[in-house]
């Protein structure tokens, strides 16, 4: 399982509008950076209050790579 896959597998167990989910991943030399895009009227689910969501979604994101030495970040789009 790839880290977009991970990825998707969270967003879609948490949102209503599936079919609106992105994902871009992209790689250089400071790591991996997956760039995530929903439908706005799930946007309140991802960030939720204080960022407490979408925080614990980069966490676990980390401790999913955290066996690579590569580095891993989590960027929303609005």
């Amino acid at each position: 399982m790839t880290e977009v896959d991970f990825l998707q597998f969270i967003i879609e167990n948490l949102v209503e509008n599936k079919d609106d989910i992105k994902i871009e991943r992209t790689e250089d030399e400071l790591g991996i950076l997956l760039t995530l895009s929903v439908n706005k009227e799930d946007m309140g689910i991802i960030i939720w209050k204080w960022w407490n969501t979408i925080n614990s979604i980069r966490s676990i994101l980390r401790l999913f790579w955290m066996k690579n030495s590569k580095r891993l970040n989590l960027k929303v789009l609005d």
